[in-house]
Order: structure tokens, then C-alpha cells, then sequence
């Protein structure tokens, strides 16, 4: 059960505790796409986004993290002028462990944020990195996608039985 509990807790990025990263020797942020970042399907970065990762890249070393592919992430990577890792496959280790030899990266000075129990979450927890959950930006998701949520319901609600987790009760740290 505890894979699927995040370290962190947050309603969105913004409000994420980065200060507490930092403190916890924090040096790099897997940042996941779709949901996290911007909208499925969408091609759209706010300027608040470009501002809000702008300002995080003074102190974190910024990366895209995503199971989408090559040309999605691509445009993001551009937009925001930060790292990306494309097709990671999440919540499978071997791109993590990628990311940890190209950046010369520790698992202890890694967290991944991200809207996903399943890929994001999981994964995380399987390398050993910090891990942030947020909420989704919308409802609408990629079809895979909405097979996960299904999946994730079923364990928020087996989570929230154990007393481990509570939705929507949100936290810095476990």
C-alpha cells in the first residue's frame, strides 16, 4: 500500500511546498505533462506557467517528465525552456534511472510531481525519489488515462479506508 502513498499532497504546482524540497536537498523536479502541467491535448502554456517555472528554474533543475511522445513533449520543452524525457513509460524505473545518470542526480535529490497514482506516484516510490500528487487540472483525460482513473478511485477509496490517505486533505509531508 505504501507505493501508492505520495510523499507531498497539493491541490496544484503552485501550491506545492517547494521551499521544503529545497530544504530536503531537493535539486531537481520531474515535472509530469498532461493534467500537471497543461491540459490534455491541449498547446496552450499560460504565461503564469512560464513565469511560475521560470522562477523555479533558479533554484531546481526543471524536466518534463511524460509518458507522451517525442513531439508533444518537444513543444513544451521548447515553450518553457526546461529538460524533457519523452515515452517515459512511468511508473517503469528505467527512465528515471535515465534521468538519474544523464543529470548525475541521486534518488534523494529528486522529486516528481505529478496528478497520477498509477504512473506518477508508483514510480516515484519504486526509484525512491520524493513524490508530490496534485490534482488533476481537468476531468477530461486521454483514454488510457481514464482507465487509470478508474483504477486510482478504487485505490483512493481503499487507501482512505486504512486511514493512510485522505482526498483532498492536503499535506507537505508523510
Amino acid at each position: 500500500m505504501k507505493e501508492f502513498l505520495p510523499k507531498m499532497y497539493a491541490p496544484n504546482i503552485y501550491q506545492v511546498n517547494y521551499d521544503l524540497l529545497k530544504k530536503k536537498g531537493i535539486t531537481c523536479l520531474l515535472f509530469d505533462l498532461d493534467n500537471t502541467l497543461v491540459e490534455p491535448h491541449g498547446k496552450v502554456v499560460s504565461e503564469e506557467l512560464k513565469e511560475f517555472i521560470k522562477k523555479l528554474k533558479q533554484d531546481f533543475l526543471v524536466i518534463i517528465f511524460s509518458n507522451s511522445l517525442k513531439p508533444r513533449v518537444q513543444f513544451f520543452k521548447e515553450q518553457l525552456q526546461v529538460e524533457m524525457n519523452h515515452t517515459s513509460l512511468k511508473p517503469h524505473a528505467y527512465s528515471f534511472h535515465k534521468v538519474f545518470k544523464k543529470y548525475h542526480l541521486s534518488p534523494n535529490q529528486v522529486a516528481i510531481i505529478g496528478d497520477q497514482l498509477f504512473t506518477d506516484i508508483v514510480g516515484g516510490n519504486r526509484v525512491g525519489i520524493t513524490t508530490v500528487l496534485v490534482e488533476p487540472i481537468t476531468l477530461r483525460d486521454f483514454w488510457i488515462t481514464k482507465y487509470n482513473r478508474y483504477r486510482e478511485e478504487k485505490k483512493f477509496k481503499e487507501l482512505e479506508q486504512s486511514g493512510l490517505w485522505k482526498k483532498g486533505k492536503y499535506y507537505d509531508e508523510v
